[in-house]
């Protein structure tokens, strides 16, 4: 292993992940600015030195074998984290802040993400945050990956938790949405039953939200209901309330900020008469891995806002 790490350059990297994009040695040379022949020179002495070939050629085109694989996936760490190194320079020497990228599931987003970017936007002002808002096992792939500074999500059993640094765990308690000329509309509270007598637009089934909901009615012996639309999308999700009497389970703070806000009209909430709360999410990031000040920066304003008191 010390070997390949004295011995292996980045521009053996930047062609084994030419190729792989492009499945073809002519066009990743192309894409490198250098002749085919050179590239085919480049590959075969990296070949020599693994002792094996990194791609199997085909008559369509060049497919990685399990070490080019290997190559691949460590490659793409690599040059990640060069590509951001010399971003953050760039953003330096302009005078800028430099760069964050955050991952976080839907509740975090809402609750923690967004105040704590608003904060630091009062002093860094040139700061390039980047948010995504996924199902966990997105976020921390991603976050193993190198694709976030930090995650707000849950940990899915498959990872190594020795290599994650996590902190801070939080709740989402759930409520129902409908809109404000639905049956339901004029009571604070319904009942299990009540809720289950209407179409039900929620997320997939073995999603944390939806394995929540259905543990609570089949605790207290209510049938689930038959008609369910399942969807992720937030915007399929208000659609689909704002035209039918169907009902949707989602987090509080996401709730709060299209009701209490207005970001769509016509839209209530019901509570359920049974407490309805998700397994807990956290701040999660991995262990000796650096980022940026920027990132750092915005870490600690989530992490100050989610040792608040919950509201």
């Amino acid at each position: 292993m010390s070997k390949t790490s004295r011995n292996m350059q980045l521009k053996d990297f930047r062609l084994i992940r030419a190729i792989h994009e492009t499945g073809q040695l002519g066009m990743a040379a192309e894409q490198m600015s250098m002749s085919q022949p050179a590239a085919s020179r480049m590959l075969a002495s990296i070949e020599r030195f693994v002792g094996g070939p990194v791609f199997l050629r085909h008559p369509k085109g060049m497919t990685p074998t399990p070490v080019g694989e290997t190559l691949i996936r460590n490659g793409h760490n690599l040059l990640n984290g060069l590509d951001q190194t010399l971003r953050e320079i760039s953003s330096v020497s302009e005078g800028l802040a430099g760069t964050a990228r955050v991952g976080s599931v839907t509740d975090g987003s809402v609750a923690f993400v967004v105040p704590a970017i608003q904060e630091l936007k009062k002093t860094a002002t040139g700061a390039e945050i980047h948010v995504d808002v996924a199902p966990s096992d997105v976020l921390v792939e991603g976050l193993f990956r190198g694709e976030y500074d930090f995650v707000l999500s849950r940990i899915p059993p498959q990872y190594d938790k020795r290599q994650l640094e996590v902190r801070q765990a939080r709740h989402e308690d759930i409520c129902f949405m409908i809109r404000t000329g639905h049956p339901l509309s004029g009571q604070a509270v319904a009942s299990l039953d009540q809720l289950a007598a209407h179409e039900w637009v929620i997320q997939a089934p073995h999603t944390p939200l939806r394995q929540a909901v259905e543990a609570v009615f089949v605790s207290a012996g209510v049938e689930l209901p038959d008609d369910i639309v399942n969807t992720t999308s937030m915007l399929v999700m208000v659609a689909y309330l704002a035209s039918s009497d169907a009902i949707a389970p989602i987090p509080r703070q996401v709730a709060h900020l299209f009701v209490a806000n207005g970001l769509a009209g016509g839209l209530t909430t019901v509570e359920p008469q049974e407490k309805i709360q998700v397994s807990p999410y956290f701040l999660i990031s991995r262990r000796n891995v650096m980022i940026s000040a920027v990132a750092t920066r915005l870490r600690e304003l989530v992490f100050a806002a989610m040792n608040l008191p919950a509201p």
